[in-house]
């Protein structure tokens, strides 16, 4: 977002940055910036209210702020008007209130499943007794989810990260010690990524992206926060009809208008709606919706922007947001990420240069490509700090690389020098991100599943 307001042509932009480390591009980038290592809300308000006068809007990116209240805060506090959902429709907040929401509204398109709340079992034998229940009804075929983000061990799918009910049990009672969790039915089908921004009065949806949320090649591994993702030149991915697509707009604005009053709601105002949608052989079905952009998949699009991002914003501010001109083009993000992510260290230790951990990452050759590639290369440091004046990755996804051409294959090699040009801190990366034969098992994939 930083780089996108950055390349306004039409508006001297002056960045007021409240970020959770000195990110160094962010550093270079902002007039005034913040480390706020916890993203508290009222220390974000304090940074905004010292500039108060000389900002025109904020914009919220992370989730945490989000579910906590920050919109309604700034604004009432401050008068600042805030880009991103009030609290009440920050609806990633809770899983749970997400599939009662779509059961009621759109029911066809939630998988069957079951809340378990600790309010309502004071004994582990029922409890046990009513999953294993829940299971038998399932053939164990399932997916295991907190009701909170990032409550207990979060996801975990049958087959994926347990094959055994007591491995499933213990995974469930780990979420289960947090608060409520969803035990539902796993879906078969190939994932896409739904984006819309939103004034408050119309939804404008953005092109469909594929994110790789496993840590391992092969969809192996651990669920990460996204590797890498890609968006094809159209608006729709190779193994989407454009009435999948239609279908997926239909079912988001009728949740959209279900959460409108009187035909609009300015609580919905950002990117209220990111639905991770599956498309199985009855359909698109939601896996979750968050109430923010998507990390990566905003990275695809951000870059191939027409129109300048200042101008998107004052729209959703003033309830004129009807379109977005986007570059026909496909893009691949790929990130690179310390030894530990993942369990990478733990799983492949003859992988880890152990020479480099912990030393500095020089990004100086990748940031060179832009001489050779312009606008189609982009270097976005992540979780990165820099101290005396050099970069250090830190514990999650440290950079990432986009690459912007006419085809995926071409985008993923410019995504791809970009990220061998990236030396030092025993960083490593998913080689398959957006690879043709990945691509290819999901049409297949989707055809075998259309067929029925």
């Amino acid at each position: 977002m930083v780089d996108a307001f950055k390349r306004s042509r039409k508006y001297d932009v002056k960045l007021f940055i409240a970020d959770k480390q000195g990110n160094p591009f962010n550093l270079k980038m902002a007039e005034s910036h913040a480390v706020i290592p916890d993203l508290d809300v009222e220390k974000i308000y304090e940074f905004a209210k010292k500039h108060k006068e000389e900002i025109d809007f904020g914009i919220v990116g992370p989730e945490k702020p989000i579910i906590n209240g920050l919109r309604d805060i700034i604004e009432n506090k401050l008068e600042i008007p805030m880009i991103c959902p009030v609290k009440e429709y920050a609806i990633e907040g809770s899983k749970v209130a997400q599939r009662r929401l779509f059961q009621e509204v759109v029911p066809e398109v939630n998988p069957r499943f079951k809340v378990f709340d600790p309010k309502d079992y004071d004994d582990m034998e029922p409890l046990k007794r009513e999953v294993y229940a829940w299971l038998d009804e399932l053939n164990n075929q399932v997916a295991v989810k907190p009701d909170k983000p990032a409550a207990g061990k979060g996801v975990g799918v049958w087959g994926d990260h347990f094959t055994t009910r007591e491995e499933l049990f213990q995974h469930f009672l780990a979420n289960f010690e947090h608060g409520p969790v969803i035990i539902e039915e796993k879906l078969e089908g190939e994932e896409s990524s739904f984006q819309a921004f939103c004034d408050g009065k119309h939804l404008v949806a953005l092109p469909e992206t594929r994110d790789y949320k496993r840590a391992f090649e092969g969809d192996k591994g651990p669920n990460t926060g996204g590797m890498g993702a890609y968006k094809d030149k159209e608006d729709i991915l190779p193994f989407m009809t454009h009435a999948d697509k239609e279908r997926e707009k239909e079912i988001v604005n009728k949740i959209f208008r279900h959460l409108c009053k009187n035909g609009e709601n300015n609580g919905l105002r950002g990117m209220p709606f990111y639905v991770a949608f599956i498309h199985t052989k009855e359909g698109p079905k939601i896996l979750e919706n968050n109430s923010r952009p998507g990390d990566p998949e905003i990275i695809n699009i951000l870059p191939l922007l027409k129109d300048d991002f200042v101008d998107v914003c004052f729209k959703i501010l003033d309830g004129t947001l009807t379109n977005i001109a986007l570059e026909k083009k496909a893009s691949v993000v790929i990130y690179k990420v310390p030894p530990n992510y993942g369990g990478f260290s733990t799983t492949f230790p003859e992988k880890v240069k152990t020479e480099e951990v912990g030393k500095p990452v020089d990004l100086s050759q990748a940031y060179k490509l832009s001489e050779k590639y312009g606008e189609n290369i982009h270097v976005y440091p992540a979780s990165m700090e820099q101290r005396n004046g050099e970069v250090y990755a830190l514990r999650s996804r440290a950079v990432c690389v986009v690459g912007i051409a006419d085809t995926i294959e071409t985008a993923r090699k410019i995504s791809l020098e970009g990220i061998n040009a990236i030396k030092g801190g025993a960083l490593w990366y998913r080689k398959d991100i957006a690879l043709s034969n990945h691509i290819r098992r999901s049409i297949m994939h989707m055809e075998k599943l259309r067929k029925g």
